[in-house]
């Protein structure tokens, strides 16, 4: 993973981003200049439309910007054709989801196993024990064997999160991770993001919960698509 020449590494420039909608034009993203550096914890707050769901989907390339340049880790992610991309998000982006995404026909174990069976960074022999071994780092190695349905929400959400560092990527990206779990459960997640960040990963997280915004360092406020107000919430 490399650094843009400033050391950031997501770097936003001008992002624009306008969707075309039966009533015309909307813009949800208004020139957005943004950089985060490596091993920051950041989260991305604000009122419902304010963009931030649309942020993350530029920065992982799930979305485009109409204009501006999105680069993360040295690479022009806008640029990139949608077979690149995959191969590129597999390998460079963990992404956790508010409704969890597992597949329902896939065990616990299987789920984590899919992004190392398309991102083929670990040998095919390793990676059975490699996603126990997340499992059991997020606290669920005892459902291993069980399907989604069978896991409760706090536990679909572990697997959830050991299948996106399955690849080990430096880059966790985080949409509402909290916003089906209860207020326990929501902070033992947020303490388990806190533990990749000490681990040297970087975690950018949209949030509705200020209780959760409040113990991340740095908070970036998002309002009517521009960036209202970054600060450093003078968290260690």
């Amino acid at each position: 993973m490399g650094t843009e020449a400033n050391g950031a590494l997501i770097d936003l420039r001008d992002v624009v981003k306008t969707y075309k909608t039966g009533a015309g034009s909307l813009t949800v993203l208004k020139k957005i200049t943004l950089q985060v550096y490596p091993g920051e914890f950041v989260s991305v707050v604000g009122p419902s439309g304010s963009g931030k769901s649309t942020l993350l989907n530029m920065i992982t390339g799930i979305d485009r910007p109409t204009t501006g340049q999105v680069l993360v880790s040295g690479e022009a992610v806008h640029r990139l054709s949608e077979n690149k991309l995959a191969r590129w998000r597999g390998r460079h982006i963990g992404v956790v989801f508010q409704f969890f995404q597992l597949l329902p026909t896939l065990t616990a174990l299987e789920n984590v196993m899919l992004p190392m069976d398309f991102g083929r960074v670990y040998p095919g022999r390793e990676r059975e024990q490699r996603a126990m071994s997340l499992l059991d780092q997020v606290g669920i190695a005892a459902q291993a064997h069980k399907l989604p349905a069978a896991l409760s929400g706090g536990e679909q959400q572990r697997a959830a999160i050991a299948r996106a560092i399955a690849n080990d990527p430096p880059f966790i990206v985080a949409d509402e991770p909290t916003g089906n779990l209860d207020t326990a459960t929501a902070a033992q997640v947020f303490d388990l993001f806190e533990s990749f960040v000490a681990q040297g990963k970087t975690l950018m997280m949209v949030t509705h919960d200020p209780s959760l915004s409040a113990r991340t360092k740095r908070i970036i406020h998002l309002l009517d698509g521009y960036v209202h107000r970054d600060e450093n919430n003078g968290k260690h």
